[in-house]
């Protein structure tokens, strides 16, 4: 993959209009409308990560979860980037319906030690990991502005007609 802004204000664009469609202008808003429009649920869930794991998308069969440590600096920055992974349709981890009876601690840390090989030894994050970044600084810009600004909808034309 190649990186691109313009990509990453793309996928911004149409995920304020869908947020915008429905009247949402939150982070939480507008999760809740990219859920609807995807039909398919994305649960948010507080957990003691690892050390260095700020959050995690896992992929169920029926549903996303966006897992978020508990007592983050920046709760929202984390959960837009996760949201961004989801978005972009990044491969991320599967977690299969058998591993349910799997305790927390020991899937987090599963988890982790997969991140960092393919992260830190291979490299096969980085892109991903950029984009999801870019992403939700993007989409966090623009909902403060919209948040500043006025209704939702108008601001997403406004802001689209401006490019």
């Amino acid at each position: 993959m190649t990186r691109s802004h313009r990509r990453i204000s793309a996928a911004v664009d149409v995920v304020c209009e869908i947020a915008a469609d429905a009247d949402r202008s939150t982070l939480d808003g507008v999760i809740e409308a990219i859920a609807r429009e995807r039909r398919r649920p994305i649960v948010i869930e507080g957990a003691v990560l690892p050390p260095g794991v700020c959050g995690q998308r896992r992929a169920y069969p029926d549903r996303d979860v966006i897992v978020i440590g508990i007592d983050l600096p920046n709760y929202d920055r984390t959960l837009a980037h996760e949201l961004g992974h989801i978005v972009f349709r990044h491969d991320g981890i599967p977690v299969e319906s058998s591993l349910r009876a799997v305790s927390e601690e020991l899937l987090a840390y599963l988890l982790s030690e997969r991140t960092l090989q393919s992260a830190v030894v291979d490299g096969a994050d980085n892109d991903d990991e950029w984009e999801a970044e870019a992403f939700a600084g993007q989409l966090l810009q623009r909902l403060r502005r919209a948040n500043t600004r006025g209704a939702a909808r108008s601001i997403v034309s406004f802001d689209q007609a401006l490019g």
